[in-house]
C-alpha cells in the first residue's frame, strides 16, 4: 500500500495522470481489504494524495485548458489585429555578437598562468 500511494505521487509530481489513477485505485483497494484500524497512516497519506490528485481539476487548471482550445480552433480563421503598444519601454541594448574565440573575455589566461599577470580590464 505504501509503494503504491508512493507511485502515486511520483506520477502526479510528473504530471502523469494516468499513472497516477491507477496507482490510487490499487491503493485504495489494498485500503479497503484491510481492517479499518490497520494502516491508518497509510491511509491519510491516501487520502492526501486523492486531494492533490482531485486538484488538477481545479478552475485555474480548466481555465488554462479552455484558453489552449480556443487557440488551436482559430488557427485557420481570421488573424487577430497586431496590438498596439501602450506605453513606449526603455530603449534595449542589442545583445552583443558571441566571441568567435576563446580569448581573455570568456576565459581568464592569467589566471591560468598563460599571459601577463598585470594585466587590467
Amino acid at each position: 500500500m505504501q509503494h503504491a500511494i508512493s507511485l502515486a505521487n511520483i506520477a502526479m509530481s510528473r504530471k502523469n495522470w494516468s499513472a497516477a489513477r491507477y496507482a490510487l485505485s490499487r491503493a485504495r483497494v489494498l485500503a479497503e481489504a484491510l481492517p479499518t484500524n490497520v494502516a491508518v497512516a497509510e491511509r491519510e497519506r491516501l487520502s492526501a494524495a486523492r486531494k492533490r490528485f482531485a486538484a488538477r481539476n481545479t478552475p485555474a487548471a480548466k481555465k488554462a485548458k479552455q484558453a489552449k482550445a480556443t487557440a488551436t480552433k482559430r488557427a485557420g480563421g481570421k488573424k487577430p489585429a497586431p496590438k498596439k503598444p501602450t506605453a513606449k519601454s526603455t530603449a534595449k541594448q542589442p545583445k552583443p555578437a558571441p566571441a568567435r574565440d576563446l580569448g581573455d573575455r570568456l576565459i581568464n589566461r592569467a589566471a591560468l598562468g598563460y599571459g601577463p599577470t598585470n594585466e587590467t580590464r
